[in-house]
């Protein structure tokens, strides 16, 4: 009977896991000179065109460049998939595919030594992906049921880069920002982006990136006025995204910032 039930279970628990996966929708943006964004979308449960809901966009990490993005299911859109998080925060969630041998951020990448080292300019021209995902924000926003004074932003490690260069790039597009493991361009600040509320998280034993371009980039926003919570998780390494989507505030805290018009 044990062992029946203990199958049952695993069997249960694999059907779940195909109608999360399920829950997501596979399109395909295209962006300028033939380029595309392939991405997947979730919509809220029992979507009403007639509200307004909340956009998260989610940028994934290095590791999943080209990899449709199966690996990201297993990182934040777990958190956006719980069945009570989304009875308690609707809203439509984008996770776009960056395209094989390419950044979110513009960043020059330093392999031979570790932690790697990092170099930011935001003067120069985006990368096409970070340009095409930010495009791909505002045409769903314009295009459906969406709240456009609650966009968010969270990313990981590359992603988290290209979350602090999208709230440079696009200042009066997010309410609030949550990069984790990431790292910015610190002399590319201009008033705009105190105005977005940033939490930012990393692990102190991070030997990816440098825990040390998170804290510089706090120092930064403090600098300039930004509202910036901090966490820093100790004896963590490069996967401290595990501890902020364990944050019981870290969704409460998202969807309660709101941008003044």
């Amino acid at each position: 009977m044990r062992l029946l039930l203990a199958f049952v279970t695993v069997l249960c628990a694999g059907i779940v896991s195909a109608q999360t996966a399920d829950s997501f929708e596979k399109k395909t943006y295209n962006f300028a000179e033939g380029k595309a964004l392939p991405y997947r979308i979730l919509y809220p449960e029992n979507y009403d065109r007639t509200k307004k809901y909340p956009l998260v966009l989610f940028l994934h990490g290095a590791g999943e460049r080209g990899s449709d993005n199966e690996m990201q299911l297993m990182h934040g859109s777990k958190l956006f998939l719980d069945a009570a998080n989304r009875k308690k925060f609707p809203a439509i969630v984008i996770f776009p595919q960056c395209p094989a041998n390419s950044f979110w951020a513009s960043i020059k990448v330093d392999t031979t030594v570790q932690p790697r080292a990092f170099s930011f300019d935001y003067t120069g021209e985006a990368n096409w992906p970070l340009t095409a995902a930010n495009e791909l924000v505002q045409k769903i926003a314009s295009e459906e049921a969406v709240d456009t004074r609650r966009i968010y932003i969270a990313g990981l490690s590359m992603g988290g880069m290209g979350t602090f260069e999208s709230v440079y790039r696009y200042p009066k597009l997010y309410a609030a920002a949550l990069p984790i493991c990431g790292g910015a361009d610190l002399n590319s600040y201009s008033k705009w982006t105190g105005k977005t509320p940033f939490w930012i998280f990393h692990g102190d034993a991070d030997a990816v990136v440098n825990v040390k371009l998170s804290r510089e980039a706090t120092e930064k926003l403090k600098s300039i006025k930004a509202k910036v919570t901090y966490t820093e998780y100790p004896g963590v390494n490069h996967n401290s995204w595990d501890n902020a989507f364990a944050e019981a505030d870290f969704l409460k805290w998202m969807f309660g910032q709101k941008r003044k018009k």
